[in-house]
């Protein structure tokens, strides 16, 4: 036994809750050093019930119930927690309504729920503390008029919440999925109030993200791989994400002008730009052809730097100065009287701003598919199949103008609905290369239905690979696609031999001056067969060799 095996047994052979205990008697060690010094004596607890009813953001809680609800009840992600209903509650078009209207809701995956859930967990508190549950006008009365009920001030946390939401799916760029747009536009809001607690209670989220994940995975084993990855910023959706923001921001921005507690420019501008390149909000990017995508880095930081010298302006404290008090007219002694300060500049260009970003959204929204994708599979109004070199009808709709790369094909498991208006290519054909297989959810709330692509490959040597695909649904597995034949390199006494593609398995053919010699299947493993004076042999390990007299040569490998 070698060393690494060795010591990953070992590893292994250490109990789960050891791991987790070790890591959570050093957290419950560092925090008490630090309790014990900082001696809060109750001081943190007086803050928080001076805001809260019982010291506890309600609002916020139920916001979060909320979204975890609909991922496990509505997305049936409680019986399939890693691959739940998707497709239906993405925001494909206006014509779609109910995926417009709840895409702002569902999630991917639990990866995507969980991070948005936790993102939700770290700014709305300080977003719910800054509006608060009692009136902080002076003067004013619990219970004393409605709007002043500490009941009904919890409630519209999460009433806005859903009403951001809507909006976010409303003036979605394309199709979308995700809470994410009301996580920005929470951490605008909260960042408008407390720029530099908003940030603190950011990276504090992420120490805790470390502790829930040395606990819950305290080691992994890695080894150097061939795997598919597509550019982590290529998957996020960025207009939604800066909608929120800029959302979020108006609306906190308001409540703080309301208030008069402005924060300093300075903290404004760092904490904003901080929050901007930590989440990634300049990270601009259109996709091309052939799965490509082009970010566009340098277009990027300038946003984000002048988007922070707008908001410093519109929202940060003593920064509100005369702008323009005379407007000169050309040609003339005549003058208008403008009086346009800072801050009402400030809110024209942040208004102008958000208008632009909706608009740009609504032209995807009237997307209608032209025709659907006669698929092998039907189920519940959706076609699945595989096919390569094909428009994508939706990445299309997108890739125009001067950083567009105007008509787009795409190749790989696709799923069209017209009656959804959707045309959405799962997995590309690369990513079901790598893979092998993948699996779709399909369905609508209360039905829930598994479609399984898999892809079965040879690779002869010195050329392309040969390979069929596959779609299986309810024990019913139908070929979907088959691809080229394939020439071996190699010649083995004078004859060239192809790999051939057919329904059951693949065929062997034996060619000479182009005239075929001879035919058969490949030969399962460790059997051997014959065509035109060739004898092939299958290995265990994958391999497929052809041999006569002497002579044995790979020619194919499994793919």
């Amino acid at each position: 036994m070698g060393a690494g095996v060795l010591q990953i047994a070992l590893l292994r052979a250490i109990p789960w809750w050891v791991w987790a205990g070790v890591v959570l008697v050093s957290v419950l060690l560092s925090l008490g050093v630090t309790l014990r010094f900082e001696r809060p004596r109750g001081r943190w607890g007086h803050a928080l019930r001076r805001r809260f009813v019982l010291g506890i953001p309600w609002g916020t809680l139920l916001t979060v119930a909320g979204v975890a609800a609909f991922y496990l009840v509505v997305q049936a992600g409680y019986e399939h927690p890693r691959k739940p209903l998707m497709i239906p509650f993405v925001s494909w078009s206006y014509f779609y309504p109910f995926g417009v209207l709840t895409s702002p809701f569902a999630h991917s995956g639990l990866n995507h729920v969980t991070s948005n859930l936790v993102g939700t967990l770290t700014f709305m508190p300080v977003a719910e503390y800054a509006w608060g549950h009692f009136p902080q006008s002076r003067g004013s009365q619990s219970f004393a008029r409605l709007r002043d009920n500490p009941f009904v001030r919890i409630l519209a946390v999460p009433a806005a919440a859903v009403g951001v939401g809507l909006l976010s799916g409303v003036f979605s760029f394309g199709p979308t999925i995700g809470f994410s747009g009301v996580v920005f536009a929470i951490a605008g809001f909260a960042l408008a109030s407390y720029p530099i607690t908003s940030i603190l209670v950011f990276l504090g989220a992420r120490i805790v993200d470390l502790v829930i994940r040395a606990t819950t995975d305290p080691f992994s084993v890695s080894r150097a791989s061939e795997v598919f990855v597509t550019p982590g910023w290529a998957n996020i959706a960025i207009q939604g994400h800066l909608y929120g923001f800029l959302l979020g921001l108006a609306l906190g921005g308001y409540l703080a002008v309301r208030r008069d507690r402005l924060p300093g420019p300075g903290r404004l501008w760092f904490a904003t730009l901080l929050f901007a390149v930590l989440q990634g909000l300049w990270q601009l990017y259109t996709p091309i052809s052939g799965g490509r995508f082009v970010l566009y880095r340098a277009v990027g930081v300038a946003v984000i730097f002048l988007l922070a010298a707008l908001i410093v302006g519109g929202m940060g404290g003593y920064g509100d100065r005369m702008f323009l008090s005379r407007l000169d007219l050309p040609l003339t002694d005549r003058s208008l009287t403008a009086d346009l300060r800072t801050r009402e500049l400030a809110g024209i260009v942040f208004g102008a701003l958000l208008v632009a970003l909706s608009l740009t959204a609504v032209w995807t929204g009237l997307f209608v598919l032209d025709d659907g994708v006669d698929g092998e599979i039907s189920v519940d109004g959706y076609e699945v199949t595989y096919a390569e070199g094909i428009t994508d009808q939706y990445t299309s709709t997108f890739a125009v103008g001067p950083f567009g790369g105007g008509k787009v094909n795409t190749s790989g498991v696709i799923v069209t609905s017209e009656s959804r208006e959707i045309f959405y290519t799962f997995a590309g054909k690369r990513e079901l290369a790598a893979r092998g297989s993948v699996t779709l959810a399909l369905g609508s709330p209360g039905r829930y239905e598994r479609v399984v692509a898999n892809r079965t490959a040879w690779n002869p040597v010195g050329n392309d690979s040969v390979y069929k695909v596959y779609l299986s649904h309810d024990e019913r597995r139908r070929l979907a696609f088959t691809s080229n034949p394939s020439t071996v390199q190699p010649r083995i006494a004078g004859r060239r031999i192809v790999l051939e593609p057919a329904e059951q398995r693949f065929g062997l053919a034996v060619v000479s001056r182009n005239e075929t010699l001879g035919r058969t299947e490949v030969p399962t493993v460790g059997n051997n067969v014959t065509a035109g004076g060739l004898a092939f042999n299958r290995t265990k390990s994958g391999g497929l060799f052809a041999f006569t007299n002497d002579t044995r040569v790979r020619i194919a490998g499994r793919g």
